[in-house]
């Protein structure tokens, strides 16, 4: 729970996602917005069409990066409220979401730019890998663009 009585909910589950659930996890009455990202699963990468994702993680890792992400939105964004982070780990079929973000706000410009920063802060620094199953049966492990240990050719201290 953070300081001032918002919560700070971090889930890593092979259960399915609920937008409504974490709709309702976030929602407060001295708010006036709740900002939800939803990533899902699409069915095509490179002209090759995908059957499914798979996910893994090193859990520990994960959620403390994951805390860490709510400790920067709470400096960066002193009013926002609750933060909800699920992630979702295992197989995840077509349409289905992998990821749910949700954070309220009094006012929706701090928990839009919060949703921003944690789906983007998300992908850069925690250890959560994705594995696209193609039509083919050919699997591939996805590198995350936006990863901070990604190969650039230096060294990342």
């Amino acid at each position: 729970m953070a300081a001032d009585g918002g919560q700070d909910l971090i889930t890593l589950t092979t259960d399915k996602l609920s937008a409504d659930g974490v709709s309702e996890s976030v929602t407060c009455p001295s708010c006036g917005a709740v900002s939800l990202f939803i990533g899902t699963t699409r069915d095509h990468f490179e002209g090759k069409k995908v059957i499914r994702l798979e996910y893994e993680a090193y859990s520990p890792m994960a959620e403390s990066e994951l805390r860490k992400i709510c400790s920067e939105i709470r400096t960066k964004w002193p009013s926002v409220r609750h933060i909800n982070i699920q992630h979702r780990l295992g197989v995840v079929p077509i349409t289905e979401a992998s990821v749910i973000i949700g954070i309220s706000s009094p006012h929706r410009s701090d928990s839009l730019e919060a949703v921003k920063y944690c789906i983007n802060t998300l992908k850069a620094t925690v250890p959560i890998w994705k594995k696209e199953i193609y039509e083919s049966g050919e699997p591939c492990w996805k590198e995350n663009k936006e990863c901070l240990w990604a190969d650039t050719g230096k060294d990342p201290k």
